[in-house]
């Protein structure tokens, strides 16, 4: 550690999706649980730096070499700094990483988070790396104490790994087989979420509607979805991501009798062509895809989809492309996720013969606008409905006559919305009833409050805690927060078992 500091500070980088994030709040709580302390919110180095890495992409060694060049030199000037890098990628690399790079201290995998503050202390006490992967998961992630940023919404884990084979993909052979949490584990670790201030929770899984098979209860997630809704105080709950060919109709009455599961959708398509996805080994094809959609909009009118589609996976033909484009003109995304493929080696389609680069860009091109025209479409002709949104943290501007602050609707799309002189303004975690004034391709605009139109604020306990944190009220370990966090003796509740998250200080 740095000699001008009493507790070594630490600073988590996330490079990837919500599972990187979700871990990286584990990695956040196991330091905080050994001594180690938040660098200042904005700061870019620390004595300990954690980059969570991911593998999809092709470019995330680029992110993660790019990343590790600069703390070389940051650390040169920082005598005692120590760099870890955990994550998808280092699952995969293991010790090539610390040959490229010898000036990091720790790698180490998806399967043993948990060993993260052991590892640096040995590499300190040892002045050698430490490279430690396990090729199983030894501790469930969820068990270990966490540290969120958010203290409205929280992720909760109910899975990790998958059970399918596409063949794009790597993240079978980085995470491993299908793990289930038992519904209880989870449902407790919801509840204690909401006793510390959340109204929200995602929950998390790589196929998130399989969850069950594991135990054999294939009627296991829809049955989860209610029984959330049982959760006194929980306002709002999501889930991501579903794999089609798992989608059941039983999820659909869930979400539809549920009025805590929020009418949002995000449901990854991949291609539109059928051939396509046979050897993408997507166990569906497009009809499925559209059935389940219409299905969903009959029960959810108001539900808002979005998806993830790749561009020019080897032997995609025009055709095939063309077809990608029909779906997504029925299926009317509110928004859509698009990528070029890339080829990551241990896949089975790593070998197959690319499509050219300008053909793909072309597509990829074409691709965008359409989704983009739809999606300001859609946005449009929400103009004049009334929304409630629950306000985030740190999103707002000011224009001289108002304050815009952000937002998401029920159906999770960002809502900007405009405060009016003199009126009530609300804290992150409030939510705010207002009228859409404006769709643009990529949010909403809501300034209804600025002519004297609708504008409400509900005061929560989100935000109850959200105000007594800013205030200085909360340490990293609980208290001081009273009847705002839902507990009479004032403590931040729950067992370590369940993976509890704890709440941080955060700027006003």
């Amino acid at each position: 550690m740095t000699a001008t500091l009493l507790a070594p500070t630490y600073l988590v980088k996330t490079l990837g999706c919500q599972m990187n994030i979700h871990d990286s709040e584990h990695m956040a709580g196991l330091l905080e649980g050994a001594g180690y302390i938040a660098a200042d919110p904005g700061a870019d180095v620390a004595d300990v730096v954690v980059i969570n890495t991911c593998a999809v992409r092709e470019n995330a060694a680029g992110k993660l070499y790019g990343n590790l060049g600069y703390l070389a030199s940051v650390k040169r000037k920082r005598p005692g700094m120590q760099i870890a890098v955990g994550g998808c990628l280092a699952q995969k690399d293991r010790g090539d990483i610390v040959e490229r790079a010898p000036w990091v201290d720790v790698v180490f995998g998806t399967h043993n988070i948990d060993v993260l503050p052991v590892l640096l202390e040995r590499a300190r006490h040892n002045n050698a790396a430490q490279v430690e992967i396990e090729e199983s998961l030894k501790v469930f992630p969820s068990t270990l104490p966490s540290r969120r940023d958010a203290i409205a919404s929280g992720w909760v884990s109910i899975s990790v790994g998958c059970n399918n084979t596409c063949t794009f993909c790597i993240v079978p052979s980085l995470r491993g087989k299908e793990r289930d949490r038992r519904p209880g584990e989870i449902l407790a670790e919801v509840q204690a979420l909401v006793s510390q201030g959340a109204i929200e929770v995602t929950l998390l899984g790589q196929n998130v509607n399989s969850y069950g098979v594991e135990f054999g209860d294939r009627g296991a997630f829809a049955k989860l979805l209610r029984a959330c809704g049982q959760i006194d105080g929980l306002e709002r709950v999501r889930f991501t991501s579903p794999h089609p060919a798992a989608f059941t109709d039983d999820v659909i009455d869930a979400m539809a009798e549920t009025p805590t599961v929020m009418p949002s959708l995000h449901m990854p398509l991949q291609s539109g062509s059928d051939s396509v996805l046979r050897a993408m080994r997507r166990s569906y094809r497009a009809s499925k895809f559209l059935g389940i959609l219409d299905k969903v909009r009959t029960a959810m009118p108001d539900a808002a989809i979005t998806t993830d589609i790749i561009v020019g996976f080897p032997g995609e033909t025009e055709a095939d492309f063309l077809d990608t484009m029909s779906v997504v003109e029925q299926a009317r995304f509110a928004s859509a996720f698009t990528f070029q493929y890339s080829p990551r080696p241990g896949t089975p389609a790593f070998e197959l013969p690319p499509v050219p680069k300008e053909v793909v860009q072309e597509r990829f091109d074409r691709l965008l606008n359409l989704q983009r025209e739809i999606s300001r479409q859609e946005n449009a002709a929400l103009e004049g409905r009334v929304v409630e949104v629950l306000v985030l943290d740190g999103g707002g501007r000011k224009d001289g006559t108002s304050t815009r602050l952000n937002g998401r609707a029920p159906d999770n799309r960002l809502v900007h919305f405009a405060v009016a002189p003199g009126a009530d303004v609300p804290r992150p975690g409030d939510l705010v009833t207002v009228a859409v004034t404006h769709g643009a391709p990529s949010h909403l605009v809501a300034d209804s409050a600025l002519d004297g139109g609708t504008y409400a604020v509900r005061r929560t306990k989100a935000g109850d805690v959200w105000e007594a944190v800013a205030a200085g009220e909360h340490s990293h370990g609980g208290g001081g927060c009273g009847d705002a966090c839902g507990t009479s003796n004032g403590a931040i509740p729950g067992p370590v078992n369940v993976g509890l998250p704890t709440l941080r200080s955060v700027s006003a």
